[in-house]
Formats: structure tokens, sequence, C-alpha cells
């Protein structure tokens, strides 16, 4: 029973970010990065890679200055990948998979407003490739529209 209640209970620094989240699409910017940029420098560059790569992924969309945008963006997917090389029985989360093509999606986007074209594409390649992981729900169908119109702004 008491492993069973260690599965569901809730993770601390998830919540957190989550009430962060909450604060940055309330409209307080500022207050968000500085409340994320506090809770990286208590997960660190070496922290769960789950934590990293949600926390990097918010922390990206509170930069005012894309390449900052970018290297967050980056560090998601890189603590992505980390998660995604599990399959589950290690501890590390399988659907993980399924953030990878948000994640290179936002990576193309990044690359756009920065005017590298090429490194745009080279990424909303990557997040078609990857969108056969995604669900068909009203997330997947998202990420994948978001994708064709990425694709179709690229000449893709």
């Amino acid at each position: 029973m008491a492993e069973r209640q260690e599965q569901v209970a809730p993770d601390a620094v998830l919540t957190r970010i989550g009430q962060v989240v909450m604060l940055h699409h309330g409209g307080d910017r500022e207050e968000a990065r500085s409340r994320f940029l506090a809770l990286w420098a208590e997960i660190g560059e070496s922290g769960d890679p789950l934590h990293r790569c949600t926390l990097a992924h918010y922390l990206a969309d509170t930069q005012d200055d894309p390449g900052d945008e970018l290297a967050w963006d980056l560090r998601a997917l890189s603590a992505a990948e980390e998660l995604a090389d599990g399959d589950g029985t290690d501890g590390k989360p399988a659907g993980v998979r399924g953030f990878l093509p948000s994640l290179h999606l936002n990576l193309a986007a990044d690359y756009v407003k920065l005017g590298r074209a090429e490194a745009a594409r080279t990424h909303v390649r990557r997040a078609r490739r990857a969108a056969g992981a995604l669900s068909d729900d009203r997330y997947g169908d998202g990420v994948r529209a978001a994708i064709t119109r990425l694709e179709l702004r690229l000449g893709e």
C-alpha cells in the first residue's frame, strides 16, 4: 500500500512549477521568470531530468530575448532526451516521447525568430517525425496543427 501511495503522490517540484505557470498565464511574466529562476537554482543542471525539462520549457516562455528563449528550449530538449532513453522500467517515464514534438516545434519557432530558417526547418522536420508519439487528443491535435502551420510558413 505504501508503494502505491508513493506512485500517486504528487511531485512537489512539478506542483511548484505549475503554480508559477498559473502566475505567468495570469500575466505576471517578470515574477514568473524570477520564481522559475529560483526553482532552477534549486534544481540545478544535474537535477531530475523531468524537472529540468518542464522548468526549462516554461522558463523559455518568459524570456524577452529570442536567444535566451532558445537557450532554455535547448535545455528542455536535452533533459527530455535523457528521459526518452527510458522505457518506464528504470524509473524514467516512457511517455516523455510525447513531449518531443512540442519541444522541437518550440525550437523551430525560436530559430524563425532568430532568422535561422534552415535550423528551423531541421527542428520542424524532427517535430513531424516525433509526432507519431502524440495521442489522438486535443493536445496532440494542437501540436500537429502547429507543426503543419510552421511547415507551411517555412515552405516545407
